[in-house]
């Protein structure tokens, strides 16, 4: 009999050796109808926009079947003269809305992009405006779910209650809102992007994603190869990783690697960072762990800081290495509670910017909720094919807290697939195809949420793709670096691919003074609502 180890290694060289699902089955003879847009203003808050719905099958097995709708958003070329076509985006996820993503950013797209393209963001099938997935009858019954359940598993005595909390998500989801449930795979979204494509009259395909939106350019391309023009992908997973399940591979390394540039950084900053000491921020922070594992720090203001909520700062510091002073901020006030401190006045300006995102609003009866957590759930249990035992979940759960304190935050949350059917229409590879264009895939060497590594095996695997490789910290590079941010635009508007091996500088570190201030977090990127959201 296998150990569990050896099982591991076992599974996980099957999984990179090739797919562990068949490609999905041909489509039938009937072909979907393209949809007609009629784009109308998206209202007075938001000027220059125009927003549509289309109509998609619900089901491509039976396309002239039942139908689901996706909402758009777009901010029209300014220079139609000189017109190109669209360019469509996602920011990530699962679960993040491309309309909102559009909606707020689609004017400095625009503009970087000389008003060549129209910009386009669409809510993936079941996000958001798109006959979206609620598994709950409001905010306040999704509040309810997760009452007495930490984010993540942090001791022995909560594994099982959270693991079986979690599984039961499958009953809710399924059988209240069961029908969009089961037509939510990425393969499904790429199908939809395909016919979108069609509908804005694009020959082929302009697509920029982020995060888990390189799932979907990652599954684009292998689709449907011979329909892309321009395909940029930033902050990537491996999508041999993320579709079978064991992104945690990648995951429990990446994240210690990054935090530890956080602390190296605070350490060489000195005075400049709030959280450095002389006996050094890594010593530190692990006293600050442990102490508050022990005994969780009141903050003098009615609310306790936890354990999970320290890990849970400290994995979404991740994201963005130029809110970092405020993260180091609140870090060093903690630490003076648990050290025996008092509260005295409060935490500073910086901290409270980190400490305040954790004040709840107010919760809603409305049934039609923001439904992030239902979609991230929803799309990630299509695709992926997670382990059905609390055994094995809980065995992965060890080989993930060898790796240090931020891994275990990663994995525990897709105990809500155990029981929870993938997609038969999924696609789990295989991932190797060549495209008509060059796919541009951008990397960061210290991308605590989707590694380096994500981005090199991409490359790899995308023959004749071009990997842009950023020096710096933080989740994906667009908009963060100005070298990343050149090099994308550049190829979005004519095509050209960066040189071969081409790395773009580290910026400054975000703890000299007077970097933070003046500089700006990307527009896609940004920290996650629930574990395991990209």
């Amino acid at each position: 009999m296998l150990t569990r180890p050896r099982r591991f290694v076992v599974a996980l060289t099957l999984v990179l050796a090739g797919p562990l699902v068949a490609a999905p089955v041909a489509a039938a003879a009937e072909q979907p109808t393209v949809p007609k847009l009629s784009w109308q203003p998206c209202g007075e808050d938001y000027p220059g926009f125009d927003c549509a719905t289309a109509r998609v099958p619900l089901d491509y097995d039976e396309p002239g079947g039942p139908t689901t709708s996706v909402a758009l958003a777009r901010k029209a070329a300014t220079d139609p003269a000189k017109r190109i076509g669209s360019v469509f985006l996602n920011p990530g996820g699962p679960g993040g809305s491309g309309v909102e993503f559009a909606l707020g950013a689609g004017n400095r797209l625009s503009q970087a992009l000389e008003g060549r393209f129209d910009i386009v963001g669409f809510d993936p099938r079941g996000v958001g405006a798109s006959d979206p997935l609620h598994c709950f009858d409001s905010q306040e019954e999704l509040g309810a779910f997760f009452n007495g359940v930490p984010s993540f598993p942090y001791k022995r005595e909560q594994e099982r209650p959270y693991f079986d909390k979690y599984r039961s998500l499958a009953r809710e989801c399924l059988t209240r809102d069961g029908t969009i449930a089961r037509h939510m795979s990425t393969a499904d979204v790429v199908r939809d992007l395909d016919l979108l494509r069609r509908a804005v009259g694009d020959r082929k395909l302009n697509y920029l994603g982020f995060s888990y939106g390189s799932h979907i350019g990652n599954t684009y391309a292998n689709m449907f190869p011979k329909n892309v023009r321009a395909l940029v992908i930033d902050g990537v997973l491996d999508p041999r990783l993320w579709s079978s399940g064991w992104q945690i591979v990648n995951d429990r390394v990446a994240t210690g690697q990054e935090f530890k540039e956080f602390l190296r950084l605070c350490d060489e900053a000195g005075p400049n960072c709030a959280f450095a000491t002389e006996q050094g921020s890594a010593k530190r922070f692990e006293a600050l762990a442990r102490a508050v594992l022990a005994k969780p720090v009141d903050l003098g203001d009615g609310r306790l800081y936890t354990y999970e909520h320290l890990i849970g700062d400290a994995n979404s510091s991740l994201y963005t290495p130029e809110w970092w002073p405020d993260y180091a901020a609140a870090f060093d006030f903690i630490a003076d509670l648990a050290e025996g401190g008092k509260a005295g006045d409060g935490p500073s300006a910086a901290a409270s910017r980190v400490l305040d995102k954790r004040r709840a609003p107010a919760p809603t009866r409305d049934a039609d909720y923001p439904n992030g957590f239902d979609a991230y759930n929803g799309n990630v249990c299509a695709d992926a094919e997670f382990p059905r035992s609390f055994r094995t979940f809980q065995a992965v759960g060890r080989y993930a807290e060898a790796a240090g304190r931020l891994a275990p935050y990663w994995w525990w949350g897709g105990a809500a697939c155990a029981d929870w059917p993938t997609n038969q229409d999924r696609y789990g590879g295989p991932w190797s195809t060549k495209t008509s264009a060059p796919v541009l895939v951008v990397g960061n060497y210290f991308d605590g949420v989707t590694s380096y590594t994500g981005a090199q095996a991409s490359a790899r695997l995308l023959k004749g793709s071009r990997l842009l490789s950023y020096a710096g910290w933080g989740h994906t590079a667009y908009e963060r670096s100005d070298c990343v941010t050149g090099h994308v635009n550049r190829y979005l508007l004519t095509g050209a691919l960066p040189p071969a091996k081409t790395v773009c500088p580290a910026n400054p570190s975000p703890f000299l003074p007077g970097v933070a201030a003046t500089t700006d977090a990307p527009f896609a990127g940004l920290p996650g609502t629930w574990p395991g959201i990209r």
